[in-house]
């Protein structure tokens, strides 16, 4: 990984639609090299994939909700059941195992309050949970997906 292929993620980060002639031409490289570079980093795992980032306003799912999850389930059995209940529900955008007194932390999407509880219902419907507690978000402060390459 040398500067040049920093500035092709780079650019993609910012602009995944950015064409192989302006990736080309920030990244100072012809187009062939540049394309091969992109290759490269795509078979090699640093692309994951690319994507669309969507207004969640336009699409009526403006309200983020985190939910801390307790359990007293720590066995390989549960864990998968539990993340077969999550996978199965398209408003959970995010899930992490966590440490500290917290066990798994999900980021949950929905229109509003009653969006929020119909998750929330299915959840505790579907899979037993010692503790859930849930925080609103207020406002969104700041937000990117763009990871920094200075550690690469």
């Amino acid at each position: 990984m040398d500067k040049v292929d920093k500035s092709i993620l780079e650019t993609l980060q910012i602009n995944a639609s950015a064409s192989l002639q302006e990736i080309s031409e920030r990244v100072s490289l012809s187009s062939t090299p540049c394309w091969r570079r992109i290759q490269r980093l795509e078979r090699e795992g640093y692309i994951r994939q690319r994507v669309a980032l969507l207004d969640p306003d336009k699409l009526n799912v403006g309200v983020t909700v985190f939910v801390s999850i307790r359990t007293s389930e720590h066995n390989e059995r549960w864990v998968q059941r539990f993340t077969a209940v999550v996978a199965a529900i398209p408003q959970i955008v995010e899930f992490y195992r966590m440490s500290g007194d917290v066990d798994y932390l999900l980021r949950v999407v929905v229109p509003d309050i009653k969006g929020y509880d119909a998750v929330y219902q299915r959840l505790i419907r579907e899979i037993e949970l010692s503790d859930v507690s849930s925080s609103f978000a207020m406002e969104q402060i700041k937000y990117t997906t763009a990871l920094p390459l200075d550690y690469a």
